[in-house]
């Protein structure tokens, strides 16, 4: 069943909607970062993942390391990454790379994100942990991290790899409602997912539990605030919203562009169940912010 939000004022819009239009920012310093980047050998997800605020992200001096390739053992249906059944074997160099890039570009809060390596015994959660500690080292005392990791298909002793190197924020992404798990992620598992952020909140309360999600491919208004009842249950405490965009012919076509003011309503709903940080509007992703992040985190803590 689509979703129907008569009871806000609004009406679904089929067609790509004039909000769905990013800033055209930072196209300068965007070069001069990607250029940067690929001299490394580095990958980014704003530029994998076709990410439509990587110009304002870029201009403000913040990008998303993607660590592991920039190729995924699955093949999720709304994503732009390429899927592969031959991976390559990970840089031994990168995280050294990254903490490098990391302090030559200022930056303040480093996110490292990764393709899903299931075919790495640990699903690659040492890699994670080596360019955690290599930031440490290099970079900033003052300079806070983040981790949007796989799942690790629940493997706690993989989980522990990465949060024993304290991060200050642990995000694993719930992407949609459980009903299209099987449509749009067929080789993850939701309640799984569930368990991740669970078992990272109860490992260490200290850790700043994330995750994020899609709207737009079907899923009800219902569905959605069950979904984020859920989240608060396993301990979340930040949460971002944003609209689904197909990003290429091979992903799932858009089902609803959903309006402003029905992200503005979810923000207030999540909220109210005790998050403490929401980001939820059209053009949010994951590991956007819109406030320096330093200032998050005392909010939070």
């Amino acid at each position: 069943m689509p979703i129907n939000y008569k009871f806000l004022g609004v009406t679904i819009d089929k067609r790509k909607p004039v909000w769905l239009k990013a800033n055209i920012l930072g196209a300068a310093r965007t070069s001069k970062i990607t250029n940067i980047i690929h001299s490394q050998n580095l990958n980014t997800v704003c530029e994998s993942a076709r990410c439509p605020n990587r110009g304002e992200c870029f201009e403000k001096g913040t990008a998303v390391f993607m660590i592991l390739g920039n190729e995924c053992t699955r093949n999720c249906r709304f994503c732009a990454i390429k899927y592969t059944t031959e991976p390559k074997i990970p840089d031994p160099n990168e995280p050294e790379k990254i903490a490098k890039l990391a302090k030559q570009f200022g930056l303040e809060h480093v996110i490292i994100t990764s393709v899903t390596r299931d075919d790495l015994p640990d699903g690659g959660a040492d890699h994670f942990a080596k360019t955690l500690r290599k930031i440490r080292k290099i970079c900033n005392e003052n300079t806070t991290t983040e981790v949007l990791t796989p799942d690790f298909k629940n493997n706690h002793n993989s989980i522990d790899l990465v949060l024993n190197e304290n991060p200050t924020v642990f995000n694993h992404n719930l992407e949609t409602i459980p009903r299209l798990y099987e449509k749009v992620r067929p080789q993850a598992n939701y309640k799984q997912s569930l368990e991740v952020l669970k078992y990272a909140r109860n490992r260490d309360t200290n850790i700043i539990t994330k995750t994020g999600i899609m709207v737009g491919l079907g899923e009800t208004q219902r569905e959605v605030l069950d979904l984020l009842h859920d989240a608060r249950d396993a301990g979340v405490k930040m949460l971002t919203i944003g609209q689904y965009l197909q990003a290429d012919r091979k992903n799932l076509p858009v089902i609803d562009y959903i309006h402003p003011k029905i992200f503005d309503y979810y923000k207030k709903m999540a909220l109210k169940m005790g998050f403490q940080y929401v980001e939820s509007a059209p053009l949010v992703r994951s590991s956007y912010y819109t406030n320096k992040f330093n200032k998050i985190v005392d909010k939070i803590n």
